[in-house]
């Protein structure tokens, strides 16, 4: 069954005490970062975090993983050691194919298979979306779009409606759905906005996006209302399977049901919904 990953938590790997309340929000997943909220002067304290903080998320539930500092800076080597431990590890601004084999070289050398999540963040990344989703033997397991750093080396204007950002999203969706992986759309950064916040999760989802990475606990609740399936969602999704296994149905690959004319396309989405949402009549 496909887990769904509505929500990525980012908590800075520096503060213990966020750390421990991420462990109860019910993210799925949760991203101890030692990159962008960790300091040049804080890198090493931060390190020596990330195993007790994997400790203490043992019992969330959530996929614990560790944002690391790009293996060409001076923190990247060590970051990548105690991130072995984690569940995935979420590489930044990665631009080309190369930057996940040296990522996983590195994680192969500490004796892990640890899957590998690739931030799109620069226009060389959005380039290459699609060689580097669809690379081989590097144990990519999804994307998430770095949209601050993305806006900020497109020089791009990053209003609310995200206009000069759509066909760069876009991309990162089709790549990731051509390959199999996972998706995240970018952080929201104004996390009192609650109604902004809404706006931009249900603009993510209408692009194709599993879920959303976020920065503040506030934030996950709408997310997964928005990502998650709604009530009706999975009524309509057990009407299809139930359509489609009445007798009168078997063989055909075209049924009216509630109006609509539905394929067997609409029968395999229903039952990838209700697989992913747990239920087992799927």
């Amino acid at each position: 069954m496909r887990q769904m990953i509505r929500s990525a938590l980012f908590v800075p790997a520096i503060k213990p005490r966020a750390v421990e309340k991420a462990a109860h929000l019910g993210a799925d997943m949760l991203v101890l970062d030692l990159e962008d909220s960790v300091g040049p002067g804080e890198k090493s304290d931060a390190r020596a975090h990330i195993a007790p903080s994997l400790k203490a998320w043992e019992a969330s539930g959530a996929i614990r993983c560790v944002r690391v500092n790009g293996l060409e800076t001076e923190w990247g080597p060590a970051d990548m050691r105690v991130a072995a431990e984690a569940d995935a590890v979420l590489l930044p601004k990665v631009s080309s194919v190369g930057d996940l084999h040296d990522a996983r070289a590195a994680l192969n050398a500490h004796g892990r298979s640890t899957p590998i999540w690739a931030m799109i963040e620069t226009p060389l990344g959005v380039v290459n979306v699609n060689s580097i989703a669809g690379s081989s033997g590097t144990g990519l397991a999804g994307l998430m779009a770095g949209t601050n750093d993305l806006a900020k080396e497109l020089r791009c204007a990053s209003d609310m409606e995200r206009v000069a950002l759509v066909p760069h999203l876009a991309s990162m969706v089709a790549a990731a759905r051509a390959h199999g992986l996972y998706v995240l759309d970018g952080v929201f950064n104004q996390f009192h906005d609650e109604a902004g916040l809404r706006d931009e999760a249900r603009q993510g989802r209408a692009l194709g996006f599993d879920g959303k990475s976020l920065i503040h606990p506030s934030q996950i609740e709408s997310t997964h209302q928005i990502f998650g399936p709604s009530p009706d969602d999975l009524e309509k999704a057990a009407r299809i399977v139930a359509a489609f296994a009445d007798p009168e149905n078997a063989g055909k690959g075209v049924i009216a049901l509630d109006g609509d004319m539905v394929e067997r396309l609409h029968l395999e989405a229903a039952r990838q919904l209700l697989s992913t949402a747990g239920h087992n009549d799927a």
